[in-house]
């Protein structure tokens, strides 16, 4: 015959708590991002180095009419006819006198590539994709639209490109402030 089981006073449960993994075991931190700094004036940007296909010196390239005055012309690349992208002049802070100390980094948007022309290439940097800050939307400074977020490396602020937006933002605002 069985005994009936007596009920017990509730025990802590030996079992691990839950985030608990084996000794040796890689644990999930939050995800690692690399991106491409560099320099515009005394202001520091960045672009996903995963976007990034190459940096180049500054070279000649041919104008094209009709074209936004940030679009500074066009680039043969190994015969891949890439537009390139005057940041400065983008930003809205005038046309970059381009020089032979420029650089253009070469960025994947889409299927297109997209050169971006800006003054030096500062470095590879690399944090948590938890410390990138949103951009704070006091200002309504057309430059703010190009940028996915802000983070702080080395005592330095570094303002990150939104590469979609470099090209599908709309010049409408601007268009009808002329207008009126």
């Amino acid at each position: 015959m069985t005994s009936p089981i007596a009920p017990q006073a509730a025990q802590p449960s030996p079992v691990a708590p839950i985030d608990w993994q084996p000794a040796g075991a890689e644990r999930n931190f939050a995800a690692v991002v690399q991106f491409i700094s560099f320099a515009i004036g005394d202001d520091q940007y960045g672009v996903d180095i995963m976007a990034v296909r190459e940096i180049k010196g500054w070279s000649e390239i041919t104008h094209l009419p009709n074209q936004p005055d940030y679009v500074r012309g066009v680039l043969n690349l190994r015969g891949i006819i890439v537009p390139i992208i005057d940041l400065r002049c983008r930003f809205g802070q005038g046309l970059t006198e381009a020089r032979s100390t420029h650089i253009v980094i070469i960025v994947q948007i889409g299927a297109r590539s997209v050169g971006l022309l800006a003054d030096r290439v500062l470095d590879i940097v690399s944090f948590d994709a938890a410390r990138i800050q949103p951009v704070p939307k006091i200002a309504q400074a057309s430059r703010i639209n190009f940028l996915s977020g802000l983070v702080t490396v080395d005592d330095s602020m570094l303002a990150l490109i939104e590469l979609n937006n470099l090209l599908s933002f709309s010049d409408a605002p601007a268009a009808q402030a002329a207008a009126a």
